[in-house]
């Protein structure tokens, strides 16, 4: 099995500001993490990650929040979803 592209999805914000948040089903788990799932969900602006979540090779499941990089407890796609729009809803304000 190849990997398969589940979600794919870019926002442009009238201020700049980007969302693009990209999921695939794996055939095997990305070591050390051990879901069958690869994702990218990045909240920034060009060249600035203000809030990341992945699961990088060698790394597992991690957040990037404004320049500190901590450990993320994966525990499903829904969760993930909503603490990243919570991460970014927190930075936006009312925006």
């Amino acid at each position: 099995m190849k990997a398969e592209l589940l979600f794919h999805q870019r926002i442009d914000y009238d201020d700049g500001a980007i969302v693009e948040m990209v999921l695939w089903r794996v055939p095997s788990p990305v070591p050390p993490s051990v879901h069958g799932l690869k994702y990218s969900l990045f909240y920034g602006r060009p060249g600035v990650r203000e809030v990341g979540y992945d699961n990088e090779r060698g790394k597992g499941d991690h957040r990037h929040f404004q320049g500190t990089e901590t450990a993320y407890a994966f525990t499903s796609v829904e969760q993930l979803m909503a603490d990243f729009w919570s991460d970014v809803g927190t930075l936006r304000g009312s925006r």
